[in-house]
């Protein structure tokens, strides 16, 4: 179909085994300073996309992008999902984009996670996602490579706000 595959990759072992089947692999926020994973991923020929930690600054991707680079990666990507601030909240401070951008890494903007509450329903996890499209066009406006939006066409429960993300 000529489409690009990406997937995430947990662990080494999966580097290994995914690299030949997709073209991009992909590190989950939480692993995304994990040295093992970020050094195969970087290894495999494949392009990387590492999901940047809500737990970390801007400035803080340089090691991540160093990581890559000792082992001749070049072609990567940091994805931007917003920082913690306080509990049940993430936001997006546009001026991370910039930064990113202006220290030489290609930016992804993930539009759907950034928009997340984690926990705010006190058994999953809730969201503002009529924002998406706001903050979406905010991060394309501060130059980013691409967005990242996470669709579910086919839910059972769409948002109450009967809003959709095609217009």
């Amino acid at each position: 179909m000529g489409v690009p595959v990406l997937t995430d990759v947990h662990s080494v072992e999966e580097v290994e085994l995914a690299q030949h089947a997709v073209d991009v692999v992909q590190i989950p926020a939480f692993l995304c300073r994990q040295t093992d994973l970020i050094l195969a991923a970087g290894e495999s020929g494949c392009t990387v996309n590492v999901k940047k930690g809500q737990f970390l600054a801007p400035e803080d991707v340089g090691q991540i992008a160093d990581k890559l680079k000792s082992v001749g990666c070049k072609d990567y990507y940091i994805t931007e999902r917003g920082s913690c601030f306080g509990y049940h909240n993430l936001v997006v401070d546009m001026r991370g984009l910039a930064q990113m951008r202006e220290a030489g890494h290609r930016v992804i903007f993930d539009a759907t996670h950034s928009v997340q509450r984690p926990g705010s329903l006190g058994v999953a996890t809730g969201g503002d996602g009529h924002l998406a499209p706001v903050l979406a066009r905010a991060a394309t406006a501060a130059g980013i490579e691409g967005l990242f939006i996470e669709t579910h066409p086919g839910r059972r429960n769409p948002p109450r706000t009967g809003r959709t993300w095609f217009r």
